[in-house]
C-alpha cells in the first residue's frame, strides 16, 4: 500500500530530525575520484576486494610491460640475429598455466565469501519495503505498519520544476541541507539507527527501478511483481545519499535516495513521531518508548 504525507508530517518528520545536526558523509566530492567513506562491513569487504584485484592487476601489466619491453630488447634482429628454433619450453608453459591458477583460486576465494555475506539475508532488527515509483521512493516500515514517499527537493511533487531555483534553496536549507545537496537531498528520508542490521525487501511498481547506496555497499534491482532483499548494518551515524541505478524513464536523474543514520534514542523519537503522523501501530512501538508516551 502506497502512502502519501501531508505536508505536517513532512514538516514534522524535519523538525524531529533536522538534516543539520548529522554529518553528510555520503555525498560525492568536487574533484575527488574513488568510491565514498565505507560505512559497512559490507562496503569495506568490497573495497578491500577491489583494492587487492587492482594490485594483481597492476602487477600483471608490469610484468608483462617488462617481459615484452626485455625481449624487443634482447630478441630484435640487431641484438639476436640467429633466432633460436625451438618449439617448446616445458618449465614456463607450466608457469604460465598454474601461476595464472593459482591467480584465479586467490581472487574466487576471496570474492565468493563477500558475495554470499551479501547475498544471505541475516534477522532482521528493522524492516523496510522499498518501492520504486517513476520517480521517487516509497517506504513502508513494515514492523510499525505505517509508510511514506520520498521525493527529490526541487521535484514537481514538492513544487519545484528540477532546477535548482531561489524557491529549491530556500526548501533545501529549511531541511537543513545546502545548495550542494541539490538533486540528492530529499523532502523525507529512509531513517535507520546505528548498528542495527536493517533488511529491506525491494520491488518496482511501474518499470525496473534499482536501491543502492554506495557507502554501504548494497545494490539491489527494483523489478515490478518481484520482491528482493538486502541488508545493511551502518557502523556511523550520518546522512548517505544514493540514487536509482537503472535508466528507469525521463526523470530517472531525480530520484534520489537519502538514508539518515542515527543513534538509538534519536530514532525512537522519530519512531514514535512517525507512528503517530502516518497513522502507524502505536502498539508496535518498543516497550521503553510506549512507557514514556503513556508518562
Amino acid at each position: 500500500m502506497r502512502f502519501t504525507p501531508s505536508l505536517m508530517a513532512v514538516m514534522a518528520a524535519i523538525l524531529a530530525l533536522p538534516a543539520h545536526a548529522q554529518e553528510i558523509v555520503g555525498a560525492p566530492v568536487a574533484g575527488k575520484t574513488g568510491f565514498q567513506p565505507a560505512a559497512t562491513e559490507l562496503a569495506r569487504d568490497l573495497q578491500w576486494l577491489d583494492g587487492a584485484i587492482n594490485i594483481i592487476i597492476i602487477a600483471i601489466t608490469i610484468f608483462v610491460t617488462g617481459l615484452l619491453a626485455y625481449v624487443i630488447l634482447r630478441y630484435n634482429r640487431r641484438a639476436n640475429p640467429t633466432p633460436a628454433k625451438f618449439t617448446h619450453n616445458t618449465p614456463v608453459e607450466i608457469a604460465w598455466t598454474i601461476v595464472p591458477i593459482l591467480i584465479l583460486v586467490f581472487i574466487g576465494a576471496n570474492s565468493l565469501p563477500i558475495l554470499f555475506k551479501q547475498q544471505e539475508i541475516p534477522e532482521g532488527e528493522i524492516h523496510v519495503k522499498a518501492t520504486g515509483y517513476q520517480w521517487y521512493w516509497g517506504y513502508e516500515y513494515t514492523d510499525h505498519d505505517f509508510g511514506f514517499d520520498s521525493y527529490m527537493i526541487g521535484a514537481p511533487a514538492t513544487g519545484g520544476d528540477n532546477r535548482l531555483t531561489p524557491e529549491v534553496e530556500a526548501q533545501l536549507v529549511e531541511a537543513g541541507y545546502s545548495r550542494d545537496e541539490f538533486l540528492l537531498a530529499t523532502d523525507t528520508a529512509l531513517v535507520v539507527p546505528v548498528n542495527k542490521t536493517v533488511v529491506m525487501t525491494v520491488t518496482g511498481a511501474d518499470v525496473i527501478h534499482s536501491w543502492t547506496i554506495p557507502a554501504f555497499g548494497v545494490k539491489q534491482d527494483a523489478v515490478p511483481g518481484r520482491l528482493a532483499q538486502l541488508w545493511f548494518k551502518a557502523e556511523k551515524e550520518g546522512i548517505y545519499f544514493g540514487q536509482c541505478s537503472k535508466l528507469c524513464g525521463q526523470s530517472h536523474a531525480y530520484m534520489p535516495i537519502t538514508v539518515k543514520v542515527v543513534s538509538e534514542a534519536e530514532y525512537a523519537a522519530w519512531l514514535k513521531g512517525a507512528v503517530e503522523e502516518y497513522a502507524g501501530d502505536p502498539s508496535t512501538l518498543p516497550e521503553a518508548v510506549q512507557v514514556a508516551t503513556a508518562d
